[in-house]
């Protein structure tokens, strides 16, 4: 029987007003459709948080836990350097982000 892949996703989203929000989920094109129909109860739906910034993919659940845990201990302004370094391979993905202060 052969053994199923699974992928996991650490992920940045944010608001037109600049908010941040840091995640993890294994369906990232599902968890972002949740966030903007703001099926997710909480500080996202609150405060509008429902565009994709930036995600990396994992093979491991622990290793996505511990990147999510790290990037939310980052300061805002490495936050969004790291969001605006990746900005030309999210092209295409998501609408190109507002710049960030």
């Amino acid at each position: 029987m052969a053994r199923r892949e699974y992928r996991f996703f650490t992920y940045i989203l944010g608001s037109l007003s600049g908010t941040l929000y840091i995640g993890m989920t294994n369906n990232i094109a599902r968890r972002v459709w949740q966030h903007k129909q703001h099926e997710i109860p909480g500080f996202t739906a609150k405060y509008a948080v429902d565009r994709l910034l930036y995600f990396e993919s994992f093979d491991d659940v622990r290793t996505a836990i511990d990147r999510e845990k790290q990037l939310k201990g980052w300061t805002r302004e490495k936050k969004i350097a790291l969001i605006e370094r990746s900005e030309p391979e999210m092209d295409g993905f998501e609408p190109r982000v507002v710049r960030m202060r």
